[in-house]
């Protein structure tokens, strides 16, 4: 599916789209891709928010909370950065309740928080193809931490089932994905 047409899947009042999917996967190109065409939209990105190497389920569980509850109610939500070089949390970010965000990054889909926004977008990849572009985007930084990381993906799909909560699930190749 290209990008246009999936932009032609978002309500014309919507205000949040959700994109999800494991380590490599495309979701970072998908939601630059949906910000370029969706006009006054802004990404959130999961990998400014978890806190460290564990904290998928912490970054999960915060944005729903802490951003997207507040603005599915009508109020502004926020979400908090976490500062990597200095191993701590950083300053919080505040977004108006119509402005149109597209939050990307695993853990950004479950059910809690696909039924506060207005679509959910799972990706899935080949293993072998997400790990060559994660290392190809991250290297060395991300490494080491494959396999950790990787571990925390497979518990937070287990118990959260994001591909169910999806309303489009985008299956590519490292030849398709953007």
């Amino acid at each position: 599916m290209e990008t246009s047409d999936l932009l032609r899947r978002i309500p014309a009042e919507a205000t949040t789209v959700l994109i999800d999917g494991r380590s490599g996967a495309g979701k970072t190109s998908l939601a630059q891709e949906l910000r370029d065409l969706w006009t006054g939209s802004q990404v959130i990105s999961l990998d400014d928010i978890y806190p460290g190497w564990d904290g998928l389920s912490w970054a999960s569980e915060h944005v729903r909370e802490q951003l997207l509850a507040p603005r599915a109610a009508g109020r502004p939500g926020r979400w908090r950065r976490w500062d990597w070089s200095a191993g701590a949390p950083a300053e919080w970010h505040t977004v108006p309740p119509r402005r149109r965000i597209i939050v990307e990054g695993v853990g950004a889909l479950t059910p809690a928080t696909r039924a506060l926004a207005d679509l959910g977008i799972w990706i899935e990849m080949p293993a072998a193809d997400r790990k060559r572009r994660a290392l190809r985007r991250d290297g060395e930084t991300f490494a080491p931490h494959w396999d950790r990381w990787a571990h925390h993906e497979r518990e937070f799909i287990a118990r959260n089932h994001p591909r169910t909560a999806a309303d489009i699930v985008l299956v590519r190749s490292d030849e398709t994905a953007p």
